[in-house]
């Protein structure tokens, strides 16, 4: 009897030592003897390694490791600096297996959530490939022909990888997967999601996690960025008769439209892909170079959602002022603030903060400008 009880106590303490752990293993055919590195994916996304072994000579690996908390977490397996994203917890015993590209060709089992995340992450990679072709075509163009269609090819794939990440979070917004969808990135670097007009899923998803997991360290890291995106689209009207704006310009550096006050200012919202935008800002360049000095000042706000596409514009174009843009195309937030309807539209500011006047260009501008300083 006490023997029993004995192998009984060892079964328990064994359970209970291994509850704690999680097991990877699997085989990454074409990556023989190569370093595999588990990174943990901490409450603000910031990656660091946690473990790592060398595949043998047919590419197979075993790790166990400790899990990260008592809650489902973010981890990569990063091989050669291709990365498997995986949603594991305490207990968990996954198998990866790949062929050739490992983020691109690999399957998993034994986690939910992971095939998840490998259902979102192979939607965004071959969206974003046909995306970064399109720039790289574009950034080699010279005819404006040719230039504006592929202004519209663009434009379109990227509402197309959008919507099919919408489609995804209001289909598992309880899954910790569309939480990792929010912050994918395109391939320059921006955030699928990052516009006022966006928080909607940030709240659907931080809701439903919480009710889910409400100890969730990634919880505080959507609320954040929520009430980030609540400040950022909130016209801040204070003493001023026209909505506050605060974008980023090409450079990353959020600049406020406010902070021009005491000057004439052009709010002016215009986009790369409108076939007269050359001949406009052509023609608002001449009067800019005449009245910059003595108080007049542009604020253009690029309708674009490709940051590659709207920076090459403002610099070929060798544009003065201060260019600024959201990236969330039509779906900018500055365009329910100022009820724009079409593209191109101004605004004219007075140096008391007045909106007086509203489409001014060529000659009819300066006229206007001329008076107001």
């Amino acid at each position: 009897m006490k023997r029993i009880f004995i192998l009984i106590a060892a079964a328990v303490a064994a359970v209970a030592c291994n509850s704690g752990n999680i097991k990877l293993d699997g085989r990454l055919i074409g990556y023989d003897t190569t370093m595999v590195y588990v990174e943990s994916l901490g409450a603000t996304l910031g990656s660091r390694v946690i473990d790592s072994v060398r595949t043998d000579e047919r590419g197979k690996f075993s790790l166990k490791f400790n899990a990260e908390g008592d809650q489902l977490a973010l981890y990569n397996l990063n091989c050669n600096g291709q990365r498997i994203p995986l949603l594991l917890a305490k207990g968990d015993a996954v198998t990866i297996n790949s062929v050739g590209s490992i983020a691109r060709n690999y399957e998993v089992s034994g986690s939910e959530e992971s095939g998840l995340l490998k259902q979102i992450t192979f939607l965004m990679q071959d969206g974003a490939a046909r995306l970064d072709s399109l720039s790289t075509c574009f950034a080699g163009l010279t005819d404006e022909q040719a230039r504006q269609q592929l202004l519209k090819d663009y434009t379109q794939e990227y509402y197309r990888v959008k919507r099919g990440q919408i489609e995804f979070i209001v289909a598992n917004s309880s899954s910790m997967a569309a939480l990792y969808a929010l912050y994918q990135r395109l391939p320059n670097d921006d955030v699928l999601f990052n516009g006022a007009s966006d928080v909607v899923y940030y709240r659907m998803v931080a809701d439903s996690i919480e009710a889910r997991y409400p100890a969730s360290p990634y919880l505080n890291l959507v609320r954040r960025d929520i009430a980030t995106m609540d400040l950022i689209g909130t016209a801040i009207t204070s003493e001023l008769n026209y909505p506050d704006l605060n974008i980023n310009d090409m450079y990353g550096n959020k600049v406020r439209l406010s902070s021009l006050h005491g000057k004439v200012i052009l709010v002016d919202f215009w986009s790369a892909m409108a076939g007269n935008s050359n001949q406009l800002n052509a023609d608002l360049k001449e009067i800019y170079e005449k009245y910059a000095e003595r108080g007049f000042e542009v604020y253009q706000i690029g309708i674009e959602s490709s940051k590659a596409v709207w920076v090459s514009a403002v610099q070929e174009q060798k544009l003065p002022w201060i260019s600024v843009s959201d990236l969330q195309g039509t779906a900018s937030s500055a365009i329910a603030l100022y009820n724009v309807q079409n593209v191109p539209t101004n605004f004219l500011i007075d140096r008391e903060g007045n909106i007086v006047a509203k489409d001014l260009y060529g000659n009819d501008l300066e006229k206007h400008v001329t008076a107001l300083l």
